[in-house]
């Protein structure tokens, strides 16, 4: 019984993990709007999903898989659909910030070449936190949220719980870690939304955001 319950909630993960960026990805297909939209964000989460799907297979943890692998290419979408919306001096902002989210993205190497897969894969656990961190402060910066998909986060949400679940239960360090920031940070940008919703708002007239923020 208990593993026919760990095949469903792996299959279930699977399902949200594989299309949780989908929502995302449509809305910036649709709209072709970028406000509230991290680039660092897209870069990030394309390295780490190439983590998580690596770490997977050296692991055997095959339900890693399949939904490290759709989403990899799904985020590879969104980062070239922001890259061809903003034009100008924004294109060379957010390409810049890619490059700076896929050079994040490989902090789990040195911690691979020290101590393994073991070692590695609470890198990259913490790294789904690093992943999901710039997403959060560009939706906190921003005076527009527009550009942001709510389904996205739900999503992310569900999946990083039901990996927290079974993380226990195969005792693995890594999807704890991983699991508990999917479901913090989706928290904290759900609530922004909630309590702005997509209606532009003012930062006060003393504050501006500064070029060198992460979004």
């Amino acid at each position: 019984m208990q593993h026919v319950t760990l095949t469903l909630l792996i299959v279930v993960a699977n399902v949200l993990g594989a299309g949780m960026a989908f929502p995302q990805a449509l809305r910036l297909a649709r709209t072709r709007r970028t406000d509230g939209v991290s680039g660092v964000w897209a870069g990030i989460s394309i390295a780490m999903n190439g983590w998580w799907l690596v770490y997977g297979v050296a692991e055997r943890l095959w339900g890693l898989v399949p939904t490290s692998a759709v989403a990899a290419v799904i985020y590879v979408f969104i980062a070239v659909t922001i890259v061809r919306v903003d034009g100008g001096a924004a294109r060379r902002s957010t390409v810049g910030r890619l490059v700076l989210g896929l050079g994040l993205g490989t902090a789990p190497l040195p911690f691979l070449a020290l101590g393994g897969w073991p070692v590695a894969g609470i890198a990259i656990g913490l790294g789904y936190g690093l992943q999901l961190l710039p997403a959060v402060i560009a939706a906190y910066r921003s005076r527009e949220l527009g550009g942001i998909a709510p389904g996205t986060w739900i999503m992310a949400w569900i999946e990083s719980a039901i990996w927290v679940v079974y993380g226990v239960v195969v005792v693995d360090p890594a999807l704890l870690v991983g699991g508990t920031s999917g479901v913090v940070f989706p928290t904290l940008l759900l609530a922004r939304l909630a309590v702005t919703g997509h209606r532009p708002f003012r930062l006060p007239a003393r504050v501006t955001r500064p070029a060198w923020s992460i979004g």
